[in-house]
């Protein structure tokens, strides 16, 4: 018999570690080829391991809500030699030394002092490299933590492993005696890096002060008490972080949308034939955010600090409902270099994964623009919350018919006609009314002239 070492497959270039979620299998489990072992979490997306072979589980090296970093041992399985050969062939090699070895190296600007400095061997004789992953490196950036002090703190992860959790605790309980540590660390240390990019890197949730800063709460004995589930905490340390980060501001615009309407309904019946797919509103609402971000590119831009971030591609995120009453934000990636009938083939796969928790965890990497549908709902408007790190997201509203004044060469007449709101909001560090304002008025145009004879 031989031993497999299961390691946490890559899941994404922008995805570094996921949370174990749930066992599936336990030690001492029969495993078939391709049998799921375990649930993980990477942000809101949820993923399943399978076995790359057939044995035995012999032991979880994870516990659930661990964290783990990709490419890290998860688990051993007891396989005969033949087997387990053969999978090594398919798998990536297995690492020999401790999991976080495996860890690919991330380079976050702003932290090249903690990716250089030596770790104190004194300390960590039998460890003369600590690992620390992307996110506790940002962190003790932000809050000015040098790579010694970090080295005296108790980790609690994986063979010592310091984890976001005790880095944030750390700081919470106010450091090495308030600031002695700093004062040491002064003279023998340059100042700590001046600023670490917010692009890309996960903000982490503000730590509360003490359980007496949180407002009491009456609870009857005919109330129900239910705990949030891990997705819903992710969006609200999400929408806080978000109001806490950006000034928000939002503008609102009527939209003539007749034609548009009329366009759809002349089509959907031989495009649903020719293309086995459904053409919905939402690819079109796709496309004239697009064109509009061309027009004024600098509404496609994200903020470090005192610098403006202005991004070459333009990704789209569009806010999807779950089942299960959490929102999540699938993102088509390059939407400006798609037509409508790539779109509409865009959209509906990927809301389709999305309820059916399908989606790999870089499909909701990378967006640059959100579009949420609040007509969806019945809601003819709404001020929807910036999707950190980006500066506008755009709110559609329901179509309704309702009359309107149409100036014609005979004079101003009133009519049926469809109309609906577009609400824009943006943040206001970097974007202006004027900005904002005529960018959303720049979607109203495109999907009000919209060619009733276009072909498809």
């Amino acid at each position: 018999m031989a031993q497999y070492e299961l390691l946490l497959p890559k899941m994404g270039e922008s995805v570094a570690e996921a949370t174990v979620i749930k066992w599936l299998k336990q030690p001492g489990d029969m495993i078939s080829l391709d049998d799921t072992l375990l649930e993980i979490a990477t942000d809101k997306v949820d993923s399943e391991v399978p076995s790359p072979v057939a044995g035995k589980l012999i032991q979880q090296l994870y516990k659930e809500d661990d964290v783990v970093q990709v490419g890290a041992v998860i688990a051993i399985i007891e396989t005969d030699a033949a087997e387990s050969k053969a999978a090594e062939k398919q798998e990536q090699p297995v690492v020999a030394e401790q999991a976080p070895a495996a860890e690919p190296v991330v380079n976050i600007p702003g932290t090249e002092q903690l990716n250089d400095t030596p770790v104190n061997s004194a300390q960590h004789s039998s460890e003369p490299d600590r690992f620390y992953s992307p996110l506790v490196k940002s962190i003790a950036a932000q809050e000015q933590i040098s790579v010694t002090e970090l080295d005296d703190i108790a980790g609690s992860g994986a063979d010592g492993r310091l984890t976001k959790d005790d880095l944030l605790n750390y700081i919470q309980n106010g450091r090495k005696s308030t600031g002695a540590v700093l004062a040491n660390h002064a003279t023998s240390q340059p100042a700590a890096v001046k600023e670490v990019p917010v692009n890309n890197v996960a903000s982490p949730a503000p730590v509360a002060k003490s359980n007496s800063a949180q407002p009491v709460v009456s609870v009857s004995g005919a109330d129900e008490i239910i705990e949030m589930d891990r997705m819903g905490k992710i969006i609200a340390d999400h929408m806080v972080m978000s109001k806490q980060t950006s000034a928000h501001v939002t503008s609102f615009v009527e939209a003539d949308v007749t034609n548009m309407v009329l366009w759809r309904d002349k089509v959907k019946k031989n495009f649903e034939k020719r293309e086995n797919e459904k053409i919905t509103f939402t690819p079109i609402f796709i496309e004239a955010v697009t064109k509009a971000i061309k027009d004024f590119p600098m509404i496609n831009v994200s903020v470090n600090g005192t610098k403006i971030i202005k991004k070459k591609d333009i990704n789209i995120g569009m806010a999807a409902a779950l089942p299960s009453g959490n929102l999540i934000v699938p993102v088509i990636k390059n939407a400006d270099q798609l037509n409508l009938v790539g779109l509409t083939k865009s959209v509906n796969d990927l809301a389709n994964r999305a309820r059916g928790s399908k989606l790999k965890p870089d499909e909701t990497q990378g967006g640059t623009f959100t579009l949420t549908n609040v007509g969806s709902f019945g809601n003819v408007m709404g001020t929807p919350i910036i999707n950190q790190p980006q500066v506008a997201i755009l709110a559609v509203g329901a179509i309704k018919k309702k009359p309107a004044v149409l100036e014609t060469e005979y004079g101003d007449v009133i009519a049926i006609r469809h109309m609906m709101f577009l609400s824009l909001s943006y943040d206001h560090r970097v974007v202006n009314g004027a900005l904002g304002g005529t960018f959303v008025r720049r979607v109203a145009d495109y999907l009000e002239n919209w060619d009733i004879n276009r072909e498809i």
